[in-house]
């Protein structure tokens, strides 16, 4: 898959099941769900970024 773009990870497709791993992957519906979060608040560009890393160390 390679890296993702942080404003492109709420427009994916997420995975039917959560793994739960330390570092979430990108599709993880949990990721996902917290993309949206942070967009809808306004938040772009290197703030998205830091959203996404946040995201996926929970």
């Amino acid at each position: 898959m390679g890296k993702v773009k942080a404003k492109d990870v709420s427009s994916l497709k997420p995975k039917k099941k959560c793994c739960r791993k330390k570092t979430r992957c990108v599709k993880c519906p949990v990721v996902i769900m917290r993309m949206k979060k942070a967009e809808a608040q306004g938040c772009c560009g290197k703030e998205l970024k830091k959203c996404l890393k946040l995201a996926r160390a929970a």
